[in-house]
């Protein structure tokens, strides 16, 4: 459901010469300039009455009335689900995700989500696009996940997210021993027959993995991952990619297999280990409102450690 919000302003003399979409990118700082470039092109935006082009250079005086059209998510069920919250205050939320938390509803999964959850925690959350939610994890991936608290905020980090500048690291353990650190820069798109899944396509979108070696085992290597893209399971697809798929990944990881030699102890945790083995564990950004870099950490959840203490027990 959608709300509308009138908003007015006087272009100020000291814009006189920029593009429309420029002005009021200044004048309503809460609204990207994708949305304000939509709603000038659908008349939402009306400068002294006129609707003109995103293009369009003005002289300064003019009064713009700006129609705009917010996200309300009152689709979405209010659910007291607990909430491990790392930190909050009055722009962001940061949680540390268990496994088996879905983000967001989805077909299969309309309620009992990490959204569900947070519209119950902050009702005022309705207001903002998919309850302030501006990333996403899998289900089955733990770890921190930011979401927006107010406009101006949710603008900032899809900012941020659109040039990069967010800084997120996983522990991610994958299968076979990887010798050194890399990059898979890779594109990446829908697989061209299962729909549900993710793979390297050179028509895919560009997607860039930065790995390093964080402990090595006989049969398996634990790597720090950095992401300068969010694509849709990129660590999980890119991994695969190099022959080195993301332990109990359920959908890229291939058939189970158990290192030769491994004790009863090891066979059991891996066995037992029913997702894909992905953790982020760090995030970092501009805060909002101070404008400061700041950044969290996640500690590892007990199956995850509990694996990682299975291997370097039989190491």
């Amino acid at each position: 459901m959608n709300s509308t919000r009138v908003l007015t302003a006087e272009i100020p003399p000291s814009l006189a010469g920029r593009r429309l979409d420029q002005a009021l990118s200044e004048l309503f700082p809460d609204f990207s300039r994708n949305r304000l470039q939509s709603w000038i092109k659908n008349g939402a935006a009306r400068v002294d009455g006129a609707v003109l082009s995103p293009k369009h250079r003005i002289l300064g005086g003019e009064r713009v009335v700006l129609h705009a059209e917010v996200e309300e998510t009152t689709a979405v069920e209010s659910q007291d689900i607990p909430l491990a919250i790392l930190y909050e205050d009055d722009a962001v939320l940061i949680i540390d995700k268990p496994a088996g938390l879905v983000v967001h509803p989805a077909a299969g999964h309309r309620d009992g989500t990490l959204q569900n959850a947070l519209l119950h925690h902050a009702p005022g959350l309705a207001g903002i696009p998919r309850c302030g939610i501006v990333h996403r994890l899998d289900k089955d991936t733990s770890g921190l996940l930011m979401a927006a608290k107010t406009l101006s905020a949710h603008k900032s980090l899809v900012e941020q997210l659109q040039t990069r500048t967010v800084h997120r690291e996983y522990l991610a353990l994958v299968q076979g021993a990887i010798t050194a650190g890399g990059t898979v820069d890779e594109p990446i798109g829908r697989h061209r027959t299962d729909r549900k899944r993710f793979a390297v396509r050179e028509e895919g979108k560009p997607a860039v993995t930065h790995y390093r070696i964080a402990e090595r085992f006989p049969h398996h290597t634990l790597l720090r991952v950095k992401l300068e893209t969010g694509r849709t399971h990129q660590i999980r697809v890119h991994m695969a990619h190099i022959h080195h798929p993301l332990v109990g990944d359920p959908v890229y990881g291939g058939r189970l297999k158990i290192p030769a030699g491994a004790s009863e102890e090891l066979i059991t945790v891996i066995r037992n280990f029913k997702r894909q083995a992905l953790h982020a564990e760090k995030l970092g950004i501009i805060h909002p409102a101070t404008g400061e870099y700041t950044e969290w950490q996640s500690p590892l959840p007990a199956d995850f450690s509990g694996l990682l203490a299975a291997l370097r027990e039989q190491a």
